[in-house]
């Protein structure tokens, strides 16, 4: 049976996040759902490349699935998002390797997070107003996680994961207009890591935390830190590659 690869983007307002859960509607049972439509009523079981929570949105999210269609790729895309809701589209399904993995084969994922300096209401579900921010303050803080580091202290409890260690490739805050995003790229994410970095160092460009306590949480991780996290509606995954 083939494996294909799809490329999927969707607003997450509406959504409980991506992986399929007891209750609340998911991106994962979405997809599934068209799938098995298409598939003739049979179960086809997705895999992402990794779980966005609730509010969070995608732009080149990655999944893999088995199937053995009766259309090419893409007549199956378009018969995809003729049946999904306006807040998920597919980009691109192809078929690719059976040891092809959207999760466990992904060597880069790239996210980058939104803010904006003023009160815009078009833009309030993408976008965390956060009022001024110092673009100084903000990259000192940035450029201090780029490597190798374990992001204990900014990730949700979960005594499941042994590994806390995350490589960062780039890190930098950027401003246009009104708006600053913040760019952030690594070999794998923890739960909630990339909007406990945001929120504590937009608390840093607040005053309202140092620079120390911050490289003291990355040379000192712990577990149960009391920090700052931004909201999930400001969050978007842009891209993940591969070999």
């Amino acid at each position: 049976m083939p494996r294909f690869k799809l490329v999927c983007q969707y607003d997450g307002s509406n959504f409980s996040g991506w992986q399929s859960q007891k209750s609340g509607r998911t991106v994962q049972d979405e997809l599934e759902r068209v799938l098995t439509l298409l598939n003739h009523g049979d179960l086809v079981r997705i895999l992402g490349s990794g779980r966005t929570d609730a509010g969070v949105h995608a732009l080149g999210q990655v999944a893999h699935f088995n199937m053995e269609p009766d259309m090419d790729t893409c007549e199956l895309r378009d018969a995809l998002n003729g049946n999904l809701p306006d807040d998920c589209r597919v980009n691109l399904v192809e078929v690719t390797d059976f040891d092809f993995h959207a999760r466990f084969s992904a060597q880069r994922r790239d996210y980058f997070y939104s803010c904006r300096k003023d009160r815009y209401l078009l833009d309030r579900n993408t976008v965390w107003y956060t009022g001024n921010l110092d673009l100084s303050k903000l990259n000192n803080a940035a450029e201090i996680v780029v490597g190798e580091h374990d992001f204990l202290s900014f990730s949700k409890k979960n005594l499941d994961i042994e590994n806390t260690n995350c490589t960062i490739f780039q890190s930098q805050w950027q401003e246009s207009s009104k708006i600053v995003n913040y760019y952030v790229s690594a070999n794998r994410f923890l739960h909630h890591m990339v909007r406990y970095l945001v929120g504590t160092m937009v608390a840093i460009s607040r005053g309202n935390y140092t620079m120390k306590e911050f490289k003291e949480l990355l040379n000192h991780p712990k577990h149960d830190v009391q920090i700052y996290r931004a909201p999930a509606y400001g969050l978007v995954l842009d891209h993940v590659s591969y070999e």
